[in-house]
């Protein structure tokens, strides 16, 4: 399902980012501003199209991001990359419901097919499965990339595409949500103005001088207080979170099945004490950190 964009003049988007129009007109006419297009002698851009990336941002890359890239293009086996696209899927999925195994998660990961099972399996379980693996492919490559409005958007549709909820005519793959729906017994906000509070969410974080993991945390919780899509708002809101720390050379970390009642709890009590959520997510660092002691990846 394509993804509608709002565009913006060049002078809009100058002043959006602090930058002369010649430098953005410029950045158009060489090809470094994704979605730009020429409208007659004038230039259409997306309004949440990142800038493009100087050379020495690109360079200032961490040890662990560097071996996730290499590892993925080069299809190693048994590194960070081949652990990271297991654990963070199989956990990830498992918390919203998923029954595939993580023997079962790892036999598609590794060999494209679903092996046998003496139990019936969700196709939607496997389909997305597969899906989530090329999630956390796009968050890799655009790691270093500005978190977008459309970003956002795009990862939900590779989320769900081909998914059985794809064909209901009231969900929105690849977009906001069309009917109320809630979280936790909790109201969420409507559908007619998640827009407005998704980009006014991306304008706060976009501020932020240094982000730290309590902001990228706290950004989590505000997404999912949102709870922008029908559904898949969990992976989505968890897969952000391990691209920001990624972004940010903050280690990452992943819920697992075993912090999933800590963390629902951590969510629930943010406002007021953020200690839960955070004590939440660090244990799940030092489980991640451990895995980079283990494959010798410094952070």
């Amino acid at each position: 399902m394509p993804i509608l964009m709002d565009f913006i003049s060049v002078s809009d988007y100058a002043k959006q980012h602090g930058l002369a129009e010649r430098t953005i007109r410029n950045y158009c006419a060489e090809g470094k501003i994704s979605g730009a297009r020429l409208v007659g002698k004038t230039w259409s851009i997306p309004a949440d199209a990142p800038l493009p990336q100087r050379k020495n941002a690109l360079s200032h890359i961490s040890p662990l991001l560097q071996a996730l890239k290499e590892q993925k293009e080069s299809k190693m086996k048994g590194g960070i990359y081949h652990r990271t696209q297991i654990d963070l899927t199989y956990n990830s999925n498992h918390i919203e419901g998923s029954r595939l195994s993580k023997d079962q998660t790892r036999y598609i990961f590794e060999t494209n097919t679903i092996g046998v099972s003496e139990s019936a399996i969700c196709v939607d379980d496997i389909i997305e499965t597969t899906n989530h693996f090329r999630c956390i492919d796009f968050i890799i490559d655009h790691a270093k990339d500005q978190l977008t409005e459309h970003m956002i958007k795009h990862l939900h549709a590779m989320m769900k595409n081909a998914t059985s909820d794809a064909s209901k005519p009231w969900f929105a793959v690849g977009d906001y949500k069309q009917l109320p729906n809630e979280v936790g017994g909790l109201e969420t906000v409507p559908p007619e103005l998640v827009g407005r509070e998704i980009r006014k969410l991306l304008r706060d974080y976009k501020a932020l001088k240094n982000v730290s993991l309590d902001d990228i945390i706290d950004f989590h919780h505000r997404f999912e207080s949102i709870h922008p899509f029908q559904d898949g708002n969990g992976r989505i809101g968890r897969l952000i979170m391990f691209k920001e720390c990624l972004n940010h050379d903050v280690v990452p970390f992943i819920i697992t099945d075993e912090l999933k009642m800590f963390y629902y709890r951590g969510l629930q009590n943010w406002p007021k004490i953020k200690g839960f959520l955070s004590d939440t997510c660090l244990s799940a660092q030092d489980n991640y950190k451990a895995i980079l002691d283990y494959f010798r990846i410094k952070y």
